[in-house]
């Protein structure tokens, strides 16, 4: 595991226990994240769903900007309980729910508090994390989450045969349980001092700081990739190429693999021997040349998709773990309020992504806006290349 063996029992114990948190957490989460967007699509339509998670989006980045002023009033371990909770009744509103306004409000419910309660883990992992271990330990988390996210999609092909939704959103909430139960474990959790600089000034902040402002744009084009696939990849799979649920399941999860096999490594070669532009740089040209590919396969064909989608999430891979090692080696955990506004990254490519998709929609048929996403990928090597490596 990686700490170092000079840490006592208890800190070692405290990881095994956020270990276990996030793989519950995050295969919970996993579960119904591509069938979010055809779900929804049957109660709003196919060209409305990017409204939702837009809305979604809004109201995620609202609230992280008191989370700051939350963890220091209640601490991150209510906050965290408070927000599981939460999430168990977002989840069954959109089990039982049966029209669009309840199931609509479930899923921006749901978001907000996935958003949070992950930003809550963070800060149970940045606490316990020394500097110069840090990417070990992020490779190594990364890694279990990801495994989270391989099982997945096998397990949604099981449940989902007959079209029944409920029990995937179903199935998430049990798995949510045993999850509150382990975060118990952390109610003595000392809260470290949490700086609470408005969100607005801290952004204005990070201009001064090229590597930061750098590694949150980074992140940003990260996120938009993520929400561009997770919303439209399986709608083009399963109502336009024509796959089946069950082989959409075993493609994502061959597609995801990379995550569990490259960022352990990656994340050691970050702290030992390289630094993280040179990794960030090459996951940016994989990630762009075979997003861009996507729109020129027409064919069913299952093994040339599992192809391209897996080597989509291996550029994909080697980005997340270097922009996560870079940024928490730049920043401490006590500036919550940067932390936070790396978070919001995702809420933010929620948003963006969606109204750029719908607008390229009233020219373009849906297999080509790959092409743009491709292109928008490439461009991020112009901030890869000018970060300060941290060896």
């Amino acid at each position: 595991m990686p700490y170092k063996s000079t840490q006592d029992d208890s800190v070692r114990s405290k990881f095994f226990l956020i270990y276990i948190i996030g793989f519950l957490f995050h295969l919970h989460v996993a579960l119904p994240t591509y069938v979010n967007s055809t779900f929804l699509a049957g109660f709003s339509g196919e060209k409305f769903v990017g409204l939702i998670y837009t809305l979604s989006s809004i109201f995620t980045i609202a609230f992280f900007v008191y989370i700051p002023h939350v963890l220091e009033k209640i601490g991150n371990y209510r906050a965290i309980i408070s927000l599981m909770s939460l999430q168990f009744v977002a989840l069954m509103g959109l089990a039982f729910g049966n029209n669009l306004i309840v199931v609509a409000s479930a899923f921006i419910v749901s978001f907000v508090t996935i958003s949070l309660s992950a930003f809550s883990i963070d800060v149970f992992i940045e606490e316990f994390s020394p500097n110069e271990s840090v990417g070990k330990i992020r490779g190594f988390f990364l890694t279990i989450v990801n495994l989270a996210w391989i099982l997945s999609p096998l397990l949604v092909g099981v449940i989902l045969t007959n079209g029944d939704y409920y029990k995937v959103y179903l199935a998430a909430a049990i798995l949510l349980l045993p999850a509150i139960g382990i975060v118990h474990k952390f109610k003595k959790f000392r809260d470290p001092f949490y700086n609470k600089t408005p969100y607005l000034k801290t952004m204005l902040a990070t201009w001064k700081d090229k590597d930061v402002l750098g590694s949150l744009i980074i992140n940003f084009l990260l996120n938009f990739f993520f929400a561009w696939m997770v919303i439209y990849t399986p709608i083009y799979l399963y109502q336009h190429i024509g796959f089946s649920w069950s082989q959409i399941g075993i493609i994502f999860s061959i597609m995801l693999v990379p995550f569990a096999i490259l960022e352990i490594p990656l994340g050691k070669l970050a702290d030992s021997k390289y630094g993280e532009k040179e990794i960030l740089s090459i996951g940016f040209i994989i990630m762009s040349i075979s997003t861009a590919l996507i729109s020129f396969i027409s064919s069913n064909n299952f093994i040339i998709w599992t192809l391209i989608l897996f080597t989509t999430r291996t550029g994909a891979a080697m980005v997340e773990i270097m922009i996560e090692t870079y940024f928490f080696k730049k920043v401490p955990d006590t500036e919550v309020n940067i932390l936070s506004l790396f978070r919001t990254m995702r809420p933010w490519a929620y948003l963006i992504s969606p109204v750029a998709a719908s607008f390229l929609f009233v020219f373009v048929d849906i297999r080509y806006i790959f092409i743009f996403l491709g292109l928008l990928m490439f461009y991020g090597l112009r901030f890869t290349l000018a970060l300060k490596d941290t060896k």
